[in-house]
């Protein structure tokens, strides 16, 4: 059965007013959404829905019309369910959620599908990834590390599903690097490629040179010298001056762990990580801190969580915070065209201010200039 959400309008859609031209009544705005409404991932699917619901709440407009259909999280039926928006008579589609739903929807013509993976690799010609994707956060890392001249930053990419990603947002931003590691997110093997790249043994053998040096020496204060240098673990300057983290969760916790044992400290070296979402286990991390990582705008991600928890008595997820902002975005491009020319628009250069930040939409491509923020002593701070 096809669920409409439908709203009665009067414009007042805030910062996207700014851009917006009178609509003609008349002419409906139809917006497929194309989510996991069964399996495992329904919750993730129901979230986006009261989101979107929220959005055209929020637009006000009686000319915008949005038609969920399941995905299943499977590939067979997103093909199916997107068939049936394009019988609609829908031009524009939010959605699928999962890279792995896109499949095969390069068999279903004319239609524009939003989705909300941040992966952009080997795309359908009809896919637009529309999640935070790594080249706009290799973006923010470049501005921050020239704001603060750091000259040498050394990448390390775990041996994932998204490490082409990674490496492919690396070069598309023309970030400086200094060098590039791979490495295997198993413990035992990353401990050991970790103390390879920081050359650990040897700066802890200089270590054990030198106070062995010291100890035969006539030096008159070579007690204090000695005690002084068996307080550390290493001797021996790093080459690097930053290091840049591509990983989440427990993986990141391990890799950061690790340079800590090999006597790499984040009060010397800039530790720097992608979007974790305002991962508040961080927060506890002192350890590691200062560490940084671009992100979404926090105050206006706390803002929406506020008027979701609000409108619905429960917490949002991140996925419904962009699904929230791709429905203005298609409203205010609505305003300059006809939907059935939504592929020339998105080839244009045209930006959108959403809660989520900026969006800069061409050549198909949507990318989003983000914050970026560091945690130190327990606090998250705003740095531009």
């Amino acid at each position: 059965m096809i669920k409409l959400i439908k709203i009665l309008f009067i414009v007042k859609f805030g910062v996207f007013l700014l851009f917006f031209q009178t609509a003609d009544a008349s002419e409906k705005i139809k917006i497929g959404l194309l989510i996991p409404m069964t399996g495992s991932n329904k919750e993730i699917g129901q979230s986006i829905i009261k989101a979107v619901s929220l959005a055209v709440k929020d637009i006000d407009s009686s000319s915008i019309e949005v038609y969920p259909k399941d995905t299943a999280s499977r590939p067979n039926q997103s093909l199916k369910s997107a068939f049936e928006l394009k019988q609609m008579g829908i031009k524009v589609v939010i959605g699928p959620v999962f890279y792995e739903s896109l499949a095969y929807l390069d068999e279903i013509k004319d239609l524009t599908f939003l989705s909300l993976t941040n992966k952009t690799l080997d795309l359908p010609k009809n896919v637009i990834s529309a999640g935070i994707n790594s080249t706009s956060q290799f973006n923010t890392i470049k501005k921050f590390l020239e704001k603060n001249n750091v000259e040498r930053t050394i990448f390390l990419t775990p041996i994932r599903e998204y490490e082409f990603e990674i490496k492919k947002a690396i070069k598309d931003s023309k970030i400086k690097v200094f060098k590039k590691y791979d490495y295997n997110i198993e413990p035992t093997k990353l401990t050991k490629q970790i103390e390879e790249i920081t050359k650990y043994k040897i700066r802890k053998q200089n270590l054990e040179d030198e106070i062995s040096r010291i100890k035969n020496s006539n030096d008159p204060n070579k007690e204090k010298k000695i005690k002084r240098l068996e307080k550390r673990y290493t001797i021996g300057n790093l080459k690097f001056d930053a290091v840049v983290v591509a990983d989440f969760d427990e993986s990141l916790k391990s890799v950061t762990t690790s340079l800590l044992y090999t006597d790499v400290q984040p009060k010397d070296k800039y530790f720097i990580t992608l979007n974790q979402w305002f991962d508040e286990s961080l927060l506890n991390e002192t350890d590691v801190q200062p560490i940084y990582y671009p992100s979404i705008n926090k105050e206006n991600f706390d803002n929406y969580k506020i008027k979701y928890f609000n409108a619905f008595n429960e917490d949002p997820t991140h996925l419904s915070l962009l699904s929230y902002d791709l429905v203005g975005l298609i409203y205010y491009l609505s305003l300059k065209s006809d939907l059935s020319n939504l592929n020339k628009l998105f080839k244009k250069q045209n930006s959108f201010k959403g809660k989520i930040g900026i969006f800069d939409v061409k050549n198909n491509k949507i990318n989003h200039r983000l914050n970026f923020y560091k945690i130190e002593d327990k606090e998250l701070i705003k740095i531009f």
